[in-house]
């Protein structure tokens, strides 16, 4: 009986033409489990570069927010700590905000012409730091 029915089979698959043949299902199924495959593998990879990105943006900002506040100074030594956002008070001095960041850069403490700490939380949710004598360092200040 199912010699009868593989040789029924194997005698169609004989008769069909070059255009009429296909993929069978398990082919197909081969198919579509190898890209899921290779899709759980990219996604975790391009979440990690985009967090990457967005700490390189809050460590930029950071780097610029310095910059900016020693010009704030360097202008008038006298000056009170430039207000929040930074944004609206450092912006004459160059410093832009990127979109990177889910806080924005503030002061820490009471900041002075010659001491300050300005943190800032990147989009990826990690804190970053910097001082007037250090560079971007991770954690609050």
């Amino acid at each position: 009986m199912i010699k009868r029915i593989l040789e029924s089979l194997e005698q169609r698959r004989t008769q069909l033409k070059d255009e009429d043949k296909g993929f069978t299902l398990i082919e197909l199924l081969v198919v579509v489990i190898i890209i899921g495959i290779l899709v759980a593998i990219a996604i975790p990879v391009y979440i990690g570069l985009q967090n990457g990105a967005r700490d390189s943006a809050a460590q930029s900002d950071l780097t610029n927010a310095k910059i900016a506040t020693i010009a704030y100074w360097a202008d008038d030594p006298d000056a009170a700590a430039p207000a929040t956002p930074l944004s609206t008070s450092l912006g004459n001095f160059g410093y832009v905000e990127s979109d990177g960041l889910d806080s924005a850069a503030l002061f820490s403490g009471t900041p002075t012409s010659a001491s300050f700490c300005i943190e800032a939380t990147s989009g990826a949710g990690n804190e970053f730091h910097i001082t007037e004598s250090t560079e971007v360092a991770e954690n609050g200040c």
